[in-house]
């Protein structure tokens, strides 16, 4: 007795390695673009908390020269001060004698009237960072002479600051004439390693 075995034609296996490939690639580059992703955003962020560094360090270099400036316009009013240009005596507490509308230049430079009511204030008007001959606010150590380190060695302002004086009333003794003193308003304005960080301070002197 004979026995035959049945037969099939042969079927092609599917190509299971081929298909694997296929999958690890797609995953791959998902992975890689999250990643490049994550780490644009990691060096965005490295790069803004890098500018809020320099541009604090900036403002504290222009906030403390401004404060500079507030102590050199006290020695201004009221001395100490043995500078050739010192004007101490300008500064009486009843009199605004050299004190100009608009303010003066010259030996009367920084020396300001406060503006009229309902007018801007007049440090808004004027330029503090105009350093020529006719320039509206005193550089500091201009009538101290006192000195103040600026320039590119290190990390220092990039000009000397500025201030001006305003002359007001004081009521503080009485309103009448006899009674009534002089306040000096000082507005100083600082500047960082780029002048176009500023900072402004403002105090009330009361010379006595």
């Amino acid at each position: 007795m004979k026995y035959h075995l049945a037969t099939s034609p042969l079927r092609p296996l599917p190509n299971v390695a081929h298909a694997q490939r296929g999958f690890s690639l797609i995953t791959t580059l998902i992975l890689l673009i999250v990643v490049t992703v994550l780490g644009i955003g990691a060096s965005q962020i490295v790069l803004m908390s890098e500018r809020a560094t320099r541009f604090d360090r900036d403002t504290q270099i222009a906030f403390q020269a401004a404060e500079a400036a507030l102590l050199d316009a006290e020695f201004d009013i009221r001395g100490p001060n043995g500078s050739a240009n010192q004007r101490v005596s300008t500064f009486t507490s009843s009199s605004g004698l050299g004190f100009i509308d608009g303010c003066g230049t010259g030996t009367a430079r920084g020396l300001c009237m406060p503006a009229a009511s309902g007018q801007k204030p007049v440090w808004y008007a004027v330029d503090f960072t105009d350093e020529t001959s006719s320039a509206k606010t005193v550089k500091f150590g201009d009538f101290t002479g006192r000195t103040f380190a600026t320039g590119s060695t290190g990390i220092r302002p990039e000009m000397p600051p500025h201030y001006i004086i305003e002359a007001i009333p004081d009521t503080a003794g009485g309103s009448s004439a006899s009674t009534q003193r002089t306040l000096f308003r000082v507005t100083a304005m600082g500047f960082g390693p780029r002048k176009e960080t500023q900072v402004v301070l403002q105090m009330i002197f009361r010379k006595e």
